[in-house]
C-alpha cells in the first residue's frame, strides 16, 4: 500500500530565468518520494505532490543545494499552561515534529513560543494543533490587520533593487562619459588628455568599476558563481563571466599591459559597469511588472472586512475578522463592507456584488437572502447569521482558486522547459566558440576582437524573457477573468478552453432561471386579470406543486390579498377547484374545461402560441364562465439570447441536452438560435450525449449548474459550472461563471483565447529574439556588413527583452468583456 499523497506550495528564492525553474524542478524530483514538481517563474512558487514518508526538510534542502532558497517565516505563539522546564522541552519538540519546522524556540518566562517554519509546507493552525495534542493551547500572535507578506516582500525587493540601481548609475555615468564621450565628442577627448591622463583616466575608470561590480553588481557573483561551481549555470552565471571577463581584461591592460599582444592593451570598464547598470534597470522594472501582475489577488485581498460588528452578550461589540465564529449574529449598517457570509436574519437593505458576480445592479438582500463576505451594503441595514468563515467563505475560496490556476502549468509550457534545460550551458559553449573563432581567424587585435563578441554572446542571451513568457499572461489572464466573475479552476482549462468548437449546455438552471414562473395570464372578456390571479392563487395555496408556487409567488409579487379557499377538492389528471370568497373556481388543463361543458376554442390562437414555445396551457373558470388562459415555465434568462449570438459570432456551435421532450425541447432551440437538440436525456445520460457530440474529434465544453451535472461536467474537455454566488466550490468543473448566466461562457472562451495569443506572442519574442540576436552578438554579420553588437547594446537588448514579455502580459489587464465590447 502507497503512502498518502501530500502537496505543497513552498516560495522559492533566488530564481532569474526560464533555466532556473528547470534547475529547482529537477532538484525537486530528484528527492525520493516526490511524485511531481512545478516550477513557475512569475509566482516564484514550487507546486510538490510527495508521499507521506518524504521529509519537507529534504525538498528545502534539494532547492538549497541547487542554489536557491525556500523562503521562511517566523511565526510567534503564545502558549497557556507551561509551569516548567520540562513543559519547554516538551513543547519545542511537538513543534519540531511538525513538517516544515526548521527551529523552534519557547520561552517560559513570556509563555511564548518563536518558530521558523518553510512556507507552503508548515502552517500556524498545524503548529497550534500540535502545542494542543501536547497537551497546552497555542495561538498565533498576529496584528489586526491583514498582511500580504508576499506583496510586502516584492516591494522590499523592489526598493532594494531601485536603491541597487541608482547606485550603479551614479557610478557609472562619469566611466561611460570618460570611455564612450572620448570616441564621440572630440573636445571630451581633448578634456581627459590634458586635464587627466589616458593612464590616470584608466586608473578612475577602474575604481568606478570596480564599486560598481562588486557593490550593486555584487548579487549577481553570489548567486552566478556558486551555481558555475555546481555545474548548473544560471542568468547569474552568464552575467558574471562577461563582466568578469572584461573587467579582468581590462585590469590586465591597466596595470600589466607587457602581458598583452602589441596593440590590444584596450580597456572595456565601461561594458562591464554599464551591463550591471542596465541588467538592473531590467530587473527592477521586471520587479515593478512582476508586482502588477499579482494585482488581481492583492485586489480581492483587499475586499475582506478588517473587522466586523457582532452581537455578544446582547450587546454589538466590533472584533476584528478572525474573532468572527460561525453562528454568530452580525450587524451591518450602511456602507458596511459584509464581513462574511450568511444568512439575513431580519431587515433589508441593496447589496452592491458585483465583486462576486460582476452584474453591477445592486442585489435585495431580505430575511432568508444569502450575503456573501466583501460585498458592499448600500442603503439599509440588517442582520444575518454568519455561515462560513475564515477559508471557507466565498471570498477565500475565490482567492485560492485564482492563486492555483496562477501558479499552473500549460501544456504549451512544456516546449519551453525543454530548451531552458540546456539553453544556459548552451550559450556558454556558443561564447566559448565565439571567442576562439574570432582568436583564431579575426583580424587584429584578434583577442579584443574575440573578448567584446564572446562577452556579447553572455549578455545578449536571456532566458528570462522564456521563463516569464507563459507565467505572467497566465497570472494577469487570470487575474483578469476573477474581476469579470469568470474563475478558471485549473489553469490548463485556460489553453484547452479556446478549442472549443461545440458548446454543450444543460437547458434548466443554465438557459432558464431554473424555477417555473408565471409567464403568461390572458384574460376573457369581463374578467380583470388582478382578480383572476387572486382567485386562481387561493385555489394553488392548498397544492404543493411546483406549477402551483409559481401562481401563488405570482400573486404575492404583484401584493395581492390571497383568501383561504373553502371545499378545496384535487381532481386528479384534470385539476382542482374550490369556493373563494364566495365564487367557485376551477383551475385545470382544457380536458377540465370539455368536462364543465366550456369552450376553449376562444383562446385557439394564444393556445397554439404557447405550444409553439414548449409551454403547456392551463385554463380558469370562475362561476361556470371560462375566465382565463395560463401557462408557468421555466422562463429563459434575459441574458441567454445575447450569450448564444455571442457564442455564434466567436464561430462555435451550440447545442442543448435536456430532459425535456423533444417537441418542447426543440421549439426552445428555434427561438434561442440553437444548432443541435439532444432531448428526453435522463439525468445518467448526458455523458452518453457528450460522447455523441464528440464524435469526429469536436472538442466540446459543457455548461452546467454544477449541482447534478458532475459527471457530465468531468467528461467533457472542459466543464463551465454556472456559480450561484454564494456556492463556488464546485469540484468536477474547470471553470466556474460566477455571474450565473451563459454571458460568462463567450467572455470566459475569448479571453482564454486572448491569453494563449498573449503567451504565444511572447514566446516568440523570447525565441526569436535569442535565435536572431545570439549570431548577431557572435559576429556574423560583421563578414558580410562590418557590424558588431556591442556587449552595452547586448546589455541593454536583454534587458528590454523581459521588460517586454512583462509589458505585453499586462496588456490583457485591458481585455474587456465580449458583451461590453459589443455594447459600446
Amino acid at each position: 500500500m502507497s503512502a498518502a499523497a501530500l502537496s505543497a506550495s513552498i516560495p522559492v528564492e533566488g530564481m532569474t530565468c526560464a533555466s532556473c525553474v528547470a534547475r529547482v524542478e529537477k532538484a525537486i524530483r530528484a528527492v525520493p518520494g516526490v511524485t511531481e514538481a512545478s516550477v513557475n517563474l512569475a509566482t516564484e512558487r514550487a507546486d510538490v505532490r510527495f508521499d507521506a514518508s518524504t521529509k519537507s526538510a529534504d525538498i528545502v534542502k534539494a532547492i538549497e543545494n541547487a542554489g536557491y532558497g525556500a523562503a521562511e517565516d517566523t511565526v510567534e505563539l503564545t502558549i497557556e499552561g507551561m509551569t516548567c522546564a520540562s513543559c519547554v522541552a516538551r513543547i519545542e519538540k511537538a513543534l519540531k515534529t511538525v513538517p516544515g519546522v526548521t527551529e523552534a524556540n519557547v520561552n517560559l518566562a513570556t509563555e511564548r513560543a518563536s518558530v521558523r517554519i518553510t512556507r507552503g509546507i508548515a502552517t500556524a493552525a498545524a503548529l497550534e494543533e500540535a502545542v494542543r495534542v501536547a497537551g497546552y493551547a497555542a495561538k498565533r500572535i498576529t496584528g489586526d490587520e491583514s498582511v500580504d507578506r508576499e506583496g510586502e516582500k516584492r516591494e522590499q525587493e523592489t526598493r532594494k533593487l531601485g536603491r541597487a540601481l541608482l547606485t550603479a548609475g551614479v557610478l557609472t555615468l562619469p566611466i561611460f562619459v570618460l570611455e564612450m564621450g572620448s570616441h564621440f565628442i572630440p573636445g571630451v577627448h581633448e578634456f581627459v588628455m590634458n586635464n587627466i591622463g589616458m593612464q590616470e583616466s584608466w586608473y578612475l575608470q577602474f575604481a568606478l568599476t570596480t564599486l560598481v561590480l562588486f557593490g550593486p553588481g555584487l548579487r549577481f557573483y553570489q548567486k552566478g558563481v556558486p551555481a558555475l561551481f555546481r555545474l548548473a549555470p544560471d542568468m547569474n552565471s552568464l552575467v558574471a563571466i562577461g563582466t568578469s571577463a572584461a573587467w579582468i581584461y581590462s585590469v590586465v591592460a591597466t596595470f600589466a599591459p607587457d602581458l598583452l599582444p602589441d596593440g590590444t592593451a584596450n580597456v572595456y570598464y565601461e561594458a562591464a559597469a554599464v551591463i550591471v547598470t542596465l541588467i538592473l534597470l531590467g530587473r527592477f522594472l521586471e520587479a515593478r511588472a512582476k508586482g502588477r501582475t499579482s494585482e488581481a489577488i492583492k485586489h480581492l485581498m483587499g475586499l475582506q472586512a478588517k473587522t466586523a460588528r457582532v452581537i455578544r452578550n446582547g450587546e454589538t461589540v466590533e472584533v476584528p475578522l478572525s474573532d468572527v465564529q460561525t453562528g454568530d449574529t452580525v450587524v451591518v449598517r450602511p456602507g458596511d463592507r459584509v464581513p462574511v457570509d450568511g444568512s439575513v436574519l431580519d431587515g433589508n437593505s441593496y447589496v452592491d456584488e458585483s465583486m462576486i458576480t460582476g452584474e453591477p445592479v445592486p442585489v435585495e438582500k431580505v430575511a432568508g437572502s444569502e450575503v456573501v463576505g466583501g460585498t458592499i451594503n448600500k442603503t439599509g441595514s440588517f442582520t444575518f447569521r454568519a455561515t462560513k468563515v475564515g477559508a471557507d467563505t466565498v471570498l477565500a475560496q475565490i482567492i485560492k482558486m485564482v492563486e492555483q490556476a496562477q501558479g499552473a502549468k500549460l501544456p504549451i509550457q512544456s516546449l519551453v522547459d525543454r530548451v531552458t534545460a540546456w539553453f544556459v550551458p548552451a550559450v556558454i559553449a556558443i561564447a566559448l566558440l565565439t571567442f576562439g573563432v574570432w582568436l583564431v581567424f579575426g583580424p587584429d587585435p584578434a583577442l579584443t576582437f574575440a573578448l567584446v563578441n564572446g562577452v556579447a554572446v553572455l549578455i545578449i542571451a536571456c532566458p528570462c524573457a522564456m521563463g516569464l513568457a507563459t507565467p505572467t499572461s497566465i497570472m494577469v489572464g487570470t487575474g483578469r477573468a476573477a474581476e469579470m466573475g469568470v474563475l478558471f479552476r485549473k489553469g490548463e482549462a485556460l489553453q484547452t478552453l479556446r478549442n472549443a468548437a461545440v458548446i454543450a449546455v444543460d437547458k434548466t438552471g443554465t438557459l432558464t432561471k431554473g424555477r417555473p414562473e408565471l409567464t403568461d395570464l390572458e384574460t376573457a372578456e369581463g374578467f380583470d386579470r388582478d382578480t383572476v390571479l387572486t382567485l386562481v392563487a387561493a385555489v394553488e395555496t392548498r397544492s404543493e406543486h411546483p406549477i402551483a408556487e409559481a401562481i401563488v409567488d405570482a400573486a404575492k409579487a404583484k401584493g395581492l390579498a390571497i383568501a383561504e379557499p373553502a371545499r378545496f377538492e384535487a381532481i386528479p389528471g384534470f385539476g382542482a377547484s374550490a369556493e373563494v370568497s364566495g365564487r367557485t373556481v376551477h383551475v385545470g388543463a382544457d380536458r377540465l374545461m370539455t368536462q364543465l361543458k366550456l369552450d376553449v376554442s376562444a383562446f385557439a390562437d394564444q393556445a397554439a402560441r404557447l405550444g409553439s414555445e414548449g409551454k403547456s396551457p392551463l385554463y380558469a373558470a370562475i362561476d361556470g364562465k371560462l375566465a382565463a388562459i395560463i401557462a408557468v415555465a421555466d422562463p429563459i434568462k434575459e441574458t441567454t439570447h445575447q450569450a448564444i449570438r455571442m457564442l455564434h459570432d466567436l464561430g462555435l456551435k451550440v447545442a442543448m441536452i435536456t430532459g425535456d421532450n423533444r417537441r418542447t425541447a426543440e421549439a426552445i432551440a428555434a427561438k434561442l438560435g440553437i444548432d443541435e437538440v439532444i432531448a428526453e436525456v435522463l439525468p445518467d445520460g448526458k455523458v452518453a450525449a457528450l460522447k455523441k457530440l464528440k464524435q469526429g474529434g469536436r472538442a466540446v465544453a459543457f455548461v452546467g449548474d454544477g449541482i447534478n451535472d458532475a459527471p457530465a461536467l468531468a467528461e467533457a474537455d472542459v466543464g463551465l459550472a454556472i456559480g450561484t454566488g454564494t456556492d463556488v466550490a464546485i469540484e468536477s468543473a474547470d471553470v466556474v461563471l460566477m455571474s450565473g448566466d451563459l454571458l460568462g461562457v463567450p467572455n470566459a472562451i475569448a479571453l482564454s483565447k486572448a491569453t494563449i495569443r498573449n503567451i504565444k506572442e511572447n514566446l516568440f519574442w523570447a525565441f526569436a529574439y535569442n535565435a536572431v540576436l545570439i549570431p548577431v552578438a557572435a559576429g556574423a554579420l560583421y563578414p558580410v556588413y562590418g557590424l558588431l553588437l556591442s556587449p552595452i547594446f547586448a546589455a541593454g537588448a536583454m534587458a528590454l527583452s523581459s521588460v517586454f514579455v512583462l509589458g505585453n502580459a499586462l496588456r490583457l489587464r485591458a481585455f474587456r468583456p465580449v458583451a461590453a465590447a459589443q455594447a459600446a
